[in-house]
């Protein structure tokens, strides 16, 4: 009798979609504050002056803060930890938890850059390091908040449209990148404060843990209703030792690497784009951001479009391939000194918000081929660990060689080697995929 219903809330369209849209808002305003502060990078660096906004930073100091997204996630492993938390304490306890990490992190935030406290610490001004802290306990929280939700996901779609639902939400939390983008700069200027977007950040983000809350009821009335299932024994099994399984699974591996390498080319990228549209396309300060902003508007139509191929008719590797080889022809035109016009860098931009669509709609999905559902929040959590080795030491590196060198096209060039790399990988996962089978250029609606 409970397999008869576990059937039923599974196959239930509309209780799996509910549930989708309920996680993917919590985490599209997670992703608001995310990227709340890359178009504000123009005013940070400005001197301070009375009745200004400018806050006085280096594009070091800059890069520095950007970094912090990931520090506590990478050098404390806490992000590790967040994925065996989730597999053993589950969805409820470990989401609530991180969406509560996210609001104190954006408030520490908030804090920070509406204050000048003076002084230095560890040769960086005070308030960059204070700013910095919110940005990395936020970090942790949006991290975990990650898996838990692509564990959600698997969860409910597991033989129906996932890859669809995970590009709806891979779309949804761009449309909160692109509305950090679009609006950040000019809230800030309407309000004569920087602290003004991030602000409605911190209030987005309580929006988002009251409506995951909400989510809980759900999850518990699922889990109450598959105690006897095979799923939920699956979930309850997972053991310390199940690691192994991961760290020695070649294809894991290759998935890993490959995420490395293409979110390095791509969210540090966005850090400094709406300076490098001022700079070389003479894009106007005041529409700098929105050109940016295009990348993420697109993918929240074609990440679904894309995911819902890849449910269809397969091709996940050759997706991945593919999405690859034009995030690196984007990042060699925008380092050759050719065009320097606004329309140009629409269109290359356009490209790339195509690229960023093809890759996270097929690799997220294929993380479920390679390791079984009890071990599926440990090895999100490895995956997104070691992007944030990416997403912590890049802008940190570009702040430097922007303050050092001046030089975009050797900023773009770097961004440019982690696409061939992202590409060498992807070539090389297909291989494996043909030897173990994993099903990655199989659809995967079971019919």
């Amino acid at each position: 009798m409970t397999e008869i219903i576990r059937k039923k809330l599974s196959d239930s369209r509309g209780a799996r979609w509910t549930a989708l849209v309920i996680v993917a808002f919590t985490m599209m305003m997670g992703y608001f504050i995310t990227d709340v502060m890359s178009p504000l990078e123009v005013l940070l660096t400005l001197p301070k002056a009375d009745g200004g906004l400018g806050l006085g930073w280096s594009s070091t100091e800059y890069g520095f803060f950007s970094g912090a997204y990931g520090y506590i996630n990478v050098f404390l492993l806490m992000l590790f930890f967040g994925g065996i938390i989730l597999d053993k304490c589950g969805i409820r306890i470990t989401g609530v938890m991180s969406s509560s990490l996210m609001l104190v992190g954006a408030l520490i935030k908030f804090y920070a850059v509406s204050n000048d406290f003076g002084g230095t610490l560890f040769g960086f001004h005070t308030q960059v390091v204070l700013a910095s802290l919110g940005f990395a306990i936020f970090g942790v929280g949006c991290e975990i908040t990650g898996i838990t939700v692509s564990k959600v996901i698997a969860k409910w779609f597991t033989g129906h449209e996932l890859a669809l639902a995970m590009g709806v939400q891979v779309a949804l939390a761009r449309l909160g990148t692109a509305a950090a983008l679009a609006l950040s700069l000019p809230m800030a200027k309407h309000f004569n404060t920087i602290g003004a977007p991030v602000l409605f950040g911190a209030v987005c983000l309580l929006i988002g843990l009251i409506a995951f809350i909400g989510y809980t009821f759900m999850d518990k009335r699922l889990d109450s209703s598959t105690v006897a299932s095979e799923e939920s024994q699956e979930d309850d099994g997972f053991k310390i030792s199940d690691l192994k399984f991961i760290f020695t699974n070649k294809g894991f591996w290759l998935i890993t690497l490959l995420c490395l390498m293409f979110y390095s080319g791509v969210f540090p990228f966005l850090k400094f784009a709406a300076n490098l549209m001022i700079v070389k396309y003479n894009v106007p300060q005041d529409m700098a951001g929105s050109i940016p902003a295009l990348l993420p508007f697109g993918t929240i139509f074609l990440t679904p479009l894309f995911g819902t191929i890849y449910d269809r008719i397969g091709r996940g590797a050759t997706l991945m391939i593919i999405g690859s080889v034009m995030l690196t022809c984007v990042h060699i035109l925008f380092a050759l000194p050719i065009l320097s016009y606004g329309w140009f860098a629409i269109i290359v931009m356009i490209v790339l918000g195509i690229a960023f669509s093809l890759v996270p709609s097929a690799m997220w999905p294929s993380v479920p081929k390679i390791i079984p559902m009890r071990q599926l929040g440990s090895a999100y959590a490895i995956i997104f660990y070691i992007q944030n080795i990416g997403l912590s030491l890049v802008p940190l590196l570009m702040g430097w060689v922007k303050d050092k060198y001046n030089d975009y096209t050797l900023m773009m060039s770097i961004f440019a080697l982690f696409g061939l790399v992202a590409i060498i990988i992807a070539i090389t996962l297909r291989h494996e995929d043909k030897i173990k089978e994993y099903g990655l250029e199989k659809a995967n609606i079971k019919k």
